[in-house]
Parts: structure tokens; C-alpha cells; sequence
């Protein structure tokens, strides 16, 4: 039979050592060759990479950001050390007094006069089904959470909030250098900067139910840049979160940096952070 047709050839078979350790050098060689090769010349990573966040979907972002009932625990970051009532109760560990008067107090005034407006829309949307397109779109944020618990729960109105609308200056959209819209008028706009955002998200919490005093609107005072940003503060399992517009990340109070808290809105009005109480850490 011929060589061709898969039988060895007797030349094959008489010298059947000498060629199978000839073949075997020279797969190692190669593979030798091969492994000095890569060796030498590693594959070149992006000198600029984008952020991690760039290459998540949006609906990626719960897998990365909420942590609830344990899930996760290898992965998550290290708790902060457990806190009396007394020390979470106080946002960012500090003490606060009233603000009597002034341009800030007006400003949130003025707002909750509109979101109490907007919540009694949002109650008659709950009681017969007609809806206005904003007040349908507050509830759809809040309703985000819905099944949900914990830090899970408030990711969720988070990010939904922050998708909602785009970021746009007081300059651009209204032409003057500060303006607060209530939630309605930020949602039929869908652009805001980030106070709209957090009153957004301040009524979001709300109407999805979480008490009155555990969600909060602060205004801090950014290092870099050097500038006022308002945040919103809503307190889960003994723990103040801080939710920014900037980020679908949520970040312990105790755990802001490069900033000074300074006020602080809620259902009380507004309150001024006492910075000679401050039990904090704040990294420049």
C-alpha cells in the first residue's frame, strides 16, 4: 500500500526515532523562538485610556455601583467604622445652624412652595390616572426603585434621574447667572446644571417614599474647581450617601474629599455646616 494511503514508509519506520526527536527539537525551538519573541516585545496598552466608566453600558452601571444584602462583600469597599446616632445624624460628621435670612434661603423657598405644587400634581395622577407629561416622568424616576431596598433602591432613582435630562448652564438655558427650577419645569426641559439635578433628585426620594429627614440637598465648595456645587444627601442603613450628578457612584459623606461642606436644604429650610465642629477628613 502506499505511503500516501496512511501506512508508513519502510524508510520511515527504519529510521522512526531519529525523525520524531528531530521533529520534537524543532517544535521547541519554535516554541522557544516564539515565547523570546513576545517577551521582547509586549503588546502596547492605549497611552491615554478612557475612564472605566466609558466602556459600561448604561444599564451596566447597577452591577458596578450598588452593593445590597451582602451581595458582592469581597469586592466592596471597606465600611466605614460603625457611627452613634449622634454621629450619623450629623452629615459629614459636622454640626449645622439655622440660616435666618438671605439669597439662599429665598432661592429655597421659592422651591418648595413649587415642589409642593408638583406633588399635589403628582397626587392626583395617583388618584384618577390623568397625567401631565412632567409629573408622569417624576413618578417614572421614582418608581425606579420600585422592589428594591437600600443602596440598591437609591442607585436606581439616581441614575434614572441623572439620565433624565442633560446638563446645561444657567447661561445658556435662561441667560441669567443662577436659576432654581422646580422639578416639573427641569423635566419638561430635560437640561438643568447640577442644583436642578439635585432637586430633582431631592423630590424623586421623596415621592418614592424615603422620610423627609433622610434626604437633604448640600452645597459644597469644590477644590478643583474652585466652585459651589450642590449634591444630594440621603441617609441608608445609618450611612449618608452623597449622590452627584457627575457620577452613578455612591460615595459615603465621610468619605468626600477636596471639598467644604457649607449649607445644607431640607425640610427645615437651610442650615449653615459649623466647620470648628467638623469630625472629617478633608483632603486637599
Amino acid at each position: 500500500m502506499s505511503a500516501f494511503a496512511g501506512t508508513p514508509s519502510q524508510s520511515v519506520m527504519r529510521h522512526g526515532g531519529t525523525y520524531w526527536a528531530t521533529l520534537a527539537s524543532a517544535w521547541v525551538a519554535g516554541f522557544l523562538l516564539a515565547g523570546a519573541v513576545y517577551t521582547s516585545q509586549p503588546p502596547k496598552l492605549p497611552t491615554n485610556p478612557a475612564p472605566t466608566v466609558a466602556y459600561l453600558a448604561a444599564n451596566e452601571f447597577e452591577a458596578v455601583s450598588f452593593i445590597e444584602d451582602g451581595a458582592n462583600a469581597a469586592t466592596a469597599p471597606p465600611e466605614s467604622p460603625a457611627r452613634n446616632d449622634e454621629q450619623g445624624a450629623q452629615l459629614f460628621g459636622m454640626k449645622t445652624e439655622l440660616v435666618a435670612s438671605g439669597e439662599l434661603l429665598e432661592k429655597w423657598q421659592h422651591v418648595e412652595a413649587a415642589m409642593a405644587q408638583d406633588f399635589a400634581v403628582v397626587a392626583k395622577c395617583h388618584a384618577n390616572g390623568a397625567c401631565p407629561v412632567a409629573a408622569q416622568k417624576l413618578i417614572d424616576i421614582s418608581a425606579k426603585g420600585a422592589g428594591r431596598s437600600g443602596r440598591a433602591r437609591v442607585g436606581l432613582i439616581n441614575r434614572a434621574a441623572d439620565l433624565a435630562i442633560s446638563p446645561a448652564s444657567d447661561e445658556i438655558q435662561w441667560g441669567v447667572a443662577d436659576h432654581w427650577s422646580d422639578p416639573f419645569e427641569t423635566l419638561l426641559y430635560n437640561r438643568g446644571d447640577c442644583e436642578d439635578y439635585a432637586i430633582l433628585k431631592y423630590a424623586a426620594l421623596l415621592e418614592a417614599g424615603i422620610p423627609k429627614d433622610d434626604v437633604k440637598i448640600v452645597i459644597l465648595r469644590n477644590f478643583f474647581p474652585h466652585e459651589d456645587h450642590a449634591m444630594v444627601a440621603t441617609r441608608v442603613d445609618g450611612q449618608w450617601l452623597i449622590l452627584d450628578n457627575r457620577t452613578l457612584t455612591l460615595v459615603r459623606d465621610l468619605d468626600v474629599t477636596r471639598a467644604i461642606p457649607k449649607f445644607v436644604l431640607d425640610h427645615e429650610g437651610v442650615k449653615r455646616f459649623n466647620l470648628a465642629s467638623q469630625n472629617r477628613r478633608v483632603s486637599s
